[in-house]
């Protein structure tokens, strides 16, 4: 664990035992220089901040980069509680950055996964209309997935959804051969090797509770305002840099507003629970299948994704979590839980949805309520085929009236520090299909913005 201050003119002699990325995901200790200042810090290892600072380094081999995690290990959260798809890119508004992002990011990702070798498989997505009021939205489904050229679409009648998936049911679907699995942790940790095997640094165990700009330089040192923020953790270390970007998916509005930046948009996290299909019963699903989104509601709702350990899960429900890394029911924090009630944006949201979170938190506690949804798709199922399975929680981005934020929003501020701060404010699902292409990107306008 970094326990020490870290100053100005101290690389050659100023040791600690500094958490490092040992290749599996753990950050082990290890007596090492890490240094005193960067050009640039990024703060958060996950998907997004592992893969910014891979590519901020492709790009830049001549400035220093350095990644700040608060866990112990790397992507331990959204990047390693998802459902493990590679999108294709249907559901975005065209020309949105959502849906450029997801496309190119696909691309990537499967470009990416063969050269160096990650598993995956290309097994396809179904999203199935099973009533015919849903087949006007399939259809435009489709127009919009044409737009926004993803490979391969097509639509397909009944009798080929049950050539594809023998035991689904559904009058028509959108066929999605492009679609596929993998594990998305394993991606992360993949960046993370390149970003180190390109001389960038990774702490853990460091949580960043103010950034500022330092008053002096540090130990009178004449080089020390080329590095005039300072990042301090909550055990104390500092460290210094020219710029910085924030990773923090969950806590992306808290390390806003340490930087004197905007408290919104806010980040309000909500759970979604799994069912896992029993391995005697995997027969019943072979690729992805999803339902025909309602705009009526926030979410997506629940669909069958099968794994590359093996599994398939069926889900995931939407509730709101009472703490912000809270995968399990009753998991609470006071702040956490305060923040997000206290929003009113959060409040006109549960306004506007409270029949449809009624229904969500019922079908959390129980089961076979879950299962009379997927029933719809697969028949054959039943609440004995299942069991409860893993949790994950999405970082889901709230304006103040209540209008989920759909899109990649980054930001800035104002004065010395903000100019020279870039938060990434939200990454909504998609963000591990885009990872790669949002790396392009956020390179870029650090950049710009940074004149790199």
């Amino acid at each position: 664990m970094v326990g020490v201050d870290i100053q100005e003119g101290e690389e050659d002699n100023n040791t600690c035992e500094s958490p490092v990325y040992d290749g599996s995901g753990s950050l082990k200790s290890a007596t090492c220089c890490i240094g005193s200042s960067y050009d640039v810090a990024i703060i958060g290892g996950g998907i997004v901040g592992l893969a910014s600072a891979r590519e901020l380094s492709l790009r830049h081999s001549n400035l220093s980069f350095i990644i700040l995690e608060k866990e112990n290990e790397l992507a331990l959260h959204q990047s390693g509680h998802n459902s493990g798809v590679i999108h294709s890119g249907i559901y975005y508004t065209p020309g949105s950055l959502k849906a450029r992002l997801c496309v190119r990011g696909a691309d990537l990702s499967y470009k990416y996964f063969d050269k160096k070798g990650i598993p995956y498989k290309r097994c396809g997505k179904l999203i199935v209309a099973v009533e015919q009021e849903e087949i006007p939205r399939l259809k435009a489904l489709y127009e919009k997935g044409i737009k926004n050229n993803v490979r391969d679409l097509r639509l397909i009648d009944s009798k080929e959804i049950r050539e594809r998936e023998p035991y689904c049911r559904g009058l028509m679907a959108l066929d999605s051969p492009y679609t596929g699995i993998v594990d998305w942790r394993l991606a992360a940790l993949t960046y993370a090797k390149d970003f180190q095997e390109m001389g960038g640094k990774v702490v853990s165990e460091f949580e960043a509770i103010n950034i500022k700009i330092s008053a002096e330089s540090c130990e009178g040192s004449e080089e020390g305002m080329k590095y005039p923020i300072i990042i301090k953790s909550s055990q104390g270390a500092e460290v210094r840099c020219r710029y910085v970007l924030t990773c923090g998916g969950l806590y992306s509005d808290r390390l806003s507003q340490i930087s004197g930046c905007s408290p919104e948009p806010r980040i309000v996290p909500f759970r979604g629970d799994y069912l896992v299909l029993k391995p005697e019963k995997h027969y019943l699903v072979k690729g992805n299948i999803y339902p025909v989104p309602d705009p009526k509601f926030p979410f997506l709702g629940v669909h069958f994704t099968p794994r590359m350990d093996g599994s398939i899960w069926l889900g995931p429900n939407a509730v709101l979590a009472f703490k912000r890394e809270g995968y399990q029911l009753y998991d609470f924090n006071l702040r956490d839980f305060a923040d997000a009630l206290s929003f009113r944006g959060l409040q006109k949201l549960v306004y506007r949805n409270i029949t449809y979170g009624i229904g969500e938190m019922y079908r959390s506690l129980i089961i076979s309520a879950q299962v009379k949804l997927l029933q719809k798709y697969i028949p054959e199922l039943s609440s004995s085929d299942v069991l409860r399975g893993p949790s994950g929680v999405r970082a889901q981005a709230l304006d103040r009236n209540g209008n989920l934020v759909d899109d990649f929003v980054f930001d800035g501020g104002a004065g010395e520090l903000g100019s020279r701060v870039l938060h990434v404010r939200n990454a909504p699902s998609p963000a591990a299909t885009s990872s790669l292409a949002i790396g392009e990107m956020i390179a870029e306008e650090v950049q710009k913005r940074f004149e790199l």
